[in-house]
C-alpha cells in the first residue's frame, strides 16, 4: 500500500533575514487536534487495551500512538523551537480493496531566513530550527485555523470498514503485531518524516515547475529551489536539480533507478545496504541466463540466497485468467502445477495473484512490473499464501517469459524454452542504490504523484521506514544500519 503525500505550498510566507539564538536542544513536539466532539481522537467507543498501548477508548488510543511516535522523532531531532503539528481523523479517498492512509507536510515554506541557504526553501520545522525562532509567530491569522502550526496530518477514519480496505483497520498497537492491520506506529512515523523535510517541497514533479518567491504559483525556468534539490542527483545527465531546467527536472522525475541522493550523512551510511538480491537465471533461451533483481513480499514464507524456487511457467494476462486475479484456467492450471508461475503486476492484490496461483498447484510466483522501474516491493497480506512470492522489473519480466516461450528444436518438432529460477546476491551493488553506491530515490515511469522522487526506490534492501510502501520489518530506529531517515534530514539541516 503506498502512503500518499500531500504538500501545502500555496500557504508560504517570507522572512527578511533574523538572528537565530540559543543552544541546541531536544526537540520539543506539541500535537493539536482539530477533530469535532466525537469524532477521531474525541471518539468514545469502548475499546480494550492492544499491544502495549493502554487506552480504553479509540480515541484515546489513537493520541497514545501519535504521542509514542512524535516522541520517538523528539529524540531523533534538535531544535530550540517547538514543533507543532496539527492532526486529524478524517473520511480520506478509498474503496473495498485499497485506500489512502493518511498525508502529512509542511504547513509552510520558507526561505531568506538567518541560517539557511539563500534563496532557497525549507520546511518549516526546519527552518525554525535554522533560524533560532518560531518564523511563524508575527505571522496574522488567515482564519484557516491552523495559525503557527508546522506539520498538518491527516488520516483514514474510514480504514477497514467494508468500503475501505476492508478487514485491515489500523493497529493501535506499539508492539509490531498488526496481523492484517495496517501498522499506525510505522505509518505516522513515515508521515512526519515527510511533514519534517523528507520531501522535494517546491517542485511540481510532472512539470518540473518551482514555485516563485512569493508562494503564490509554479512557474517554468524561474522559481526558486528547496534545500533537498541540491543533493539529487541524475546519473543519466550528470547534474543535480539544482542546477537543471524544467524539462530536466521533469525526466529526472521518471528516470527509473536514475536519481540518487549525494548528501554526506546518507552516502556515510549508505554501506547499511545489503548486496543487491538476485534471481539466478539458467535457461535453454539464449541470452536468458543471468542475474535479475528481485523484490519480496510481505506475505508468505521469507526468501533468501540459496533458496530454489524451480522450474518457471507463464500466466498468460488474458481475460481468462485476469492476470491472476481469478481462479486459473484448466490450461493455465496444467501449465503451472509443478512450477513458479510468472504473473504481470496490476488490476488485483498481489496476494490474491499468490493465492491463485497457489491453488492451481505453482510452487512459487513471480511477479513482473506493469511499468518501468525496479522490481517493486509487493505489500498485502494473506495468511494462507504458503509459496514464497518475489518480484521482477517489467523489462525482466518480458524477458523470462521471452525464454520461455521461445521454440526450440526437438527432433521434427518444437518444445517451450526451460528457465529455473534460484535466489542469490550479487555482492558487487548495493540493493537500492546507484554503481557508487549512492542510494536511490524513488523515480517509477509513470510518474506517482505525492509519491514519486520524494521517498527512498523500492529495490532498497533491508527496507527503509520512507520507502513508498510499508514492510512489515521497519522499527523506529532512524540511522544506519537500521535506516537512512535521520541521515537525510541531517543533509537538509537537522
Amino acid at each position: 500500500m503506498q502512503k500518499q503525500f500531500k504538500k501545502h505550498l500555496i500557504r508560504t510566507a517570507v522572512l527578511a533575514a533574523l538572528c537565530g539564538a540559543g543552544l541546541a536542544q531536544a526537540a520539543t513536539i506539541v500535537i493539536q487536534s482539530r477533530d469535532p466532539a466525537g469524532v477521531g481522537f474525541n471518539d468514545a467507543t469502548p475499546v480494550a487495551p492492544v499491544g502495549g498501548n493502554p487506552g480504553t477508548t479509540l480515541g484515546e488510543q489513537r493520541m497514545f500512538v501519535y504521542r509514542y511516535v512524535a516522541d520517538v522523532w523528539e529524540k531523533a531531532l534538535d531544535s530550540n523551537v517547538t514543533i507543532t503539528v496539527n492532526a486529524g481523523w478524517e473520511a480520506l479517498s478509498c474503496t473495498a480493496s485499497s485506500a489512502t492512509l493518511g498525508s502529512a507536510g509542511a504547513w509552510n515554506i520558507w526561505h531568506d531566513f538567518a541560517g539557511g541557504q539563500p534563496g532557497t526553501w525549507y520546511p518549516q520545522a526546519l527552518a525554525n530550527k535554522l533560524a533560532g525562532v518560531n518564523l511563524s509567530e508575527d505571522m496574522e491569522d488567515d482564519g484557516s485555523g491552523y495559525a503557527g502550526v508546522d506539520i498538518k496530518t491527516q488520516f483514514n477514519i474510514n480504514l477497514g470498514k467494508s468500503d475501505c480496505l476492508a478487514g485491515s483497520p489500523f493497529y493501535l498497537g506499539i508492539d509490531g503485531n498488526f496481523g492484517t492491520g495496517v501498522n499506525f506506529v510505522e505509518t505516522l512515523l513515515h508521515e512526519l518524516g515527510h511533514g519534517l523535510g523528507f520531501s522535494v517541497l517546491s517542485v511540481q514533479t510532472s512539470t518540473g515547475f518551482r514555485i516563485n518567491a512569493a508562494g503564490t504559483a509554479y512557474v517554468a525556468n524561474g522559481g526558486l529551489p528547496s534545500i533537498w534539490e541540491r543533493f539529487m542527483y541524475d546519473n543519466t545527465v550528470g547534474k543535480t536539480w539544482l542546477d537543471m531546467s524544467s524539462a530536466e527536472r521533469r525526466a529526472s522525475a521518471v528516470n527509473p533507478l536514475g536519481l540518487a541522493w549525494i548528501g554526506s550523512n546518507v552516502l556515510a551510511g549508505a554501506d547499511m545496504l545489503a548486496a543487491t538480491p538476485v534471481l539466478k537465471i539458467s535457461a535453454s533461451a539464449p541470452g536468458a541466463s543471468g542475474q535479475y533483481p528481485y523484490g519480496t513480499a510481505s506475505f508468505g514464507p521469507a526468501v533468501s540466497s540459496g533458496l530454489n524456487l524451480g522450474a518457471l511457467a507463464t500466466v498468460p494476462a488474458d481475460a481468462v485468467n485476469g492476470a491472476g486475479c481469478l481462479p486459473f484456467s484448466p490450461a493455465t492450471t496444467a501449465a503451472v502445477t509443478g512450477k513458479v508461475a510468472i504473473i504481470d503486476r496490476g488490476t488485483c492484490g498481489f496476494a490474491v495473484k499468490a493465492k491463485n496461483a497457489q491453488n492451481a498447484g505453482a510452487v512459487g510466483v513471480i511477479i513482473a512490473n506493469n511499468a518501468a522501474g525496479a522490481a517493486p516491493g509487493l505489500g498485502g497480506a494473506d495468511p494462507t499464501v504458503v509459496i514464497p512470492t518475489v518480484s521482477v522489473s517489467q523489462a525482466d519480466g518480458v524477458k523470462l517469459r521471452t525464454a520461455i516461450t521461445a521454440a526450440l528444436p526437438y527432433g521434427t518438432r518444437t518444445k517451450p524454452g526451460l528457465a529455473n529460477a534460484t535466489l542469490g546476491a550479487d555482492p558487487s551493488k548495493r540493493a537500492g542504490a546507484d554503481a557508487l553506491g549512492r542510494p536511490l530515490l524513488y523515480t517509477p515511469n509513470p510518474l506517482v504523484g505525492g509519491s514519486s522522487v520524494s521517498h527512498w526506490d523500492v529495490s532498497a534492501t533491508p527496507n527503509l521506514l520512507m520507502e513508498p510502501n510499508i514492510s512489515p520489518d521497519l522499527g523506529l530506529i532512524l540511522v544506519a544500519p537500521k535506516d537512512l531517515t535521520k541521515p537525510l534530514l541531517k543533509d537538509l539541516g537537522w
